[in-house]
């Protein structure tokens, strides 16, 4: 075995994605652990007439030692790890957290018993688990954007497929990695610069510059026939300790799509049907939270009904909710439920249109509504009905599915699965306004497909509350 070809040198502190998600959840664990030894530090001091072991038997309640759990509930939208890494999305994520769970607090306080529930333990656990969990993001983001913490990767091809996932990661900040330069057999690109990125050299030296710039990992992006070359010098440094990655494979890791631009014609039946199988118990407990879900939409729904009908009407009058042909599963047409958030004149020529930012046809109160997806809510029914599910892609009109059918690739394929009131596209992307970005939402809602299971359904339905509190519907 020659010296190129011997084991490269471990490097436990070039963490993946998956491992630094990992180091988060506990980092996140541990100070709203010590928050709540601090909150219930504070709490048992104001009342003295009670001893430290008195007070942890007789005041707080078995749930109270469960809030650093349910904190890490509420901080799931900052597992995505490159809003980890950014810190205006962690400021604005735990707070986010800690208006949900004081909301969530308050709701269980005004329809309880007076004076049963804790108010010095809640809020001084709030207060101290934000400045914890900021101080300790802070820290993640200064340690693990470190370029001597990050793997360093070798681009194998620099045809379409390699420069369209350079585009991509350069625009992530901080970068997911550290690319060290492009591997291609064409002669004619060798020190051709590429999406910034430099040709270093063929498969003939892969493994002396694999060996000489320390490498971790290699992504493979050729899309076309790949050389016998090419194909031993990649299970050489393979064997030799570099993990080989398909660019398929880590589009999906960074941006959570599928790249369908890059897929070939019969990838629909080779690949995707086969990975978007699932069990039929899956099936079954997802009708089980679908009716579950529902129940307490409908409830929801009858809280509110009162004051959204109040201000629809004051707004632009009748009708208060509309309802809209459109495409489920296999295609099949259903009739949604909605509140009105549009003039009654929004279509007067009787052609859809799409959803835009702003869009002048809303009403005052309807922007409020769909900035929120308040207006969302009547759907519930149509999953009581089985017509929806609470998590899905977003459910389109007949016209528009048969437009985008003839201009995007697969756009059949997500009507696999019934649609959503909320889903995977609508938490990462929300409305598509053009061709260009329903390709983008596309391939959110094919992802999901493809990986969907119950936690990804739980995970999307938790995360949906801050998308609301966001504002980020159009």
């Amino acid at each position: 075995m020659t010296n190129a070809q011997r084991k490269t040198k471990s490097r436990p502190w070039q963490l993946r994605q998956g491992e630094r998600r990992t180091i988060l959840v506990v980092g996140d664990f541990v100070m709203a652990s010590l928050a709540l030894i601090v909150s219930l530090y504070y709490w048992a001091s104001s009342t003295r007439w009670l001893t430290g072991l008195e007070f942890l038997e007789k005041r707080p309640d078995r749930w109270f030692f469960f809030l650093p759990i349910i904190w890490i509930f509420l901080m799931v939208e900052l597992y995505d790890m490159h809003r980890a890494v950014n810190i205006g999305h962690t400021v604005r994520g735990v707070i986010t957290a800690a208006i949900i769970g004081l909301g969530i607090y308050l709701l269980f306080y005004f329809t309880s018993e007076p004076n049963s529930l804790p108010r010095r333990g809640i809020a001084s656990f709030l207060i101290i688990v934000v400045a914890l969990t900021l101080l300790w993001r802070w820290t993640y983001i200064k340690i693990f954007t470190a370029p001597t913490l990050m793997r360093r990767v070798l681009l194998v091809g620099g045809g379409r497929t390699g420069e369209l996932l350079l585009a991509i990661i350069n625009d992530l900040w901080p970068p997911p990695f550290f690319l060290v330069g492009i591997i291609d057999d064409d002669p004619s690109k060798m020190g051709a610069s590429i999406e910034g990125l430099t040709v270093i050299g063929s498969h003939k030296n892969l493994l002396e510059i694999i060996k000489e710039l320390n490498i971790s990992d290699i992504i493979v992006a050729i899309s076309g026939e790949m050389q016998g070359g090419m194909f031993q010098t990649l299970l050489d440094a393979q064997a030799a300790g570099v993990e080989i990655t398909r660019m398929p494979v880590i589009y999906e890791e960074l941006l959570g799509r599928v790249p369908i631009r890059l897929l070939e014609a019969d990838w629909i039946l080779r690949s995707f049907v086969d990975q978007a199988r699932v069990s039929g118990f899956y099936i079954i407990g997802k009708r089980l939270l679908d009716i579950l879900g529902g129940f307490i939409g409908t409830l929801i729904i009858l809280i509110l009904l009162p004051f959204v009908t109040l201000a629809i009407l004051l707004d632009d009058g009748r009708p208060i909710f509309y309802t809209q042909t459109r495409s489920g599963r296999g295609g099949h047409p259903y009739s949604i439920l909605k509140f009105r958030t549009m003039r009654n004149d929004a279509e007067a020529d009787g052609r859809p249109k799409w959803a835009k930012e702003d869009d002048e046809r809303a009403t005052r109160v309807g922007r409020v509504l769909r900035r929120t997806h308040l207006d969302e809510l009547p759907q519930f029914f149509n999953v009581l009905r089985g017509e929806m599910s609470l998590v899905g892609p977003r459910a389109e009109r007949p016209e528009l599915v048969e437009l985008f059918q003839k201009h995007v690739p697969f756009y059949r394929a997500r009507l696999m699965v019934k649609p959503g009131i909320t889903g995977w596209a609508q938490i990462n992307y929300g409305y598509a306004s053009t061709i260009d970005e329903t390709i983008v939402k596309l391939e959110y809602d094919l992802y999901y497909i493809k990986h969907r299971n119950i936690l990804m359904d739980i995970l999307i339905m938790l995360r949906t509350p801050a998308t609301m509190l966001g504002l980020r519907g159009r």
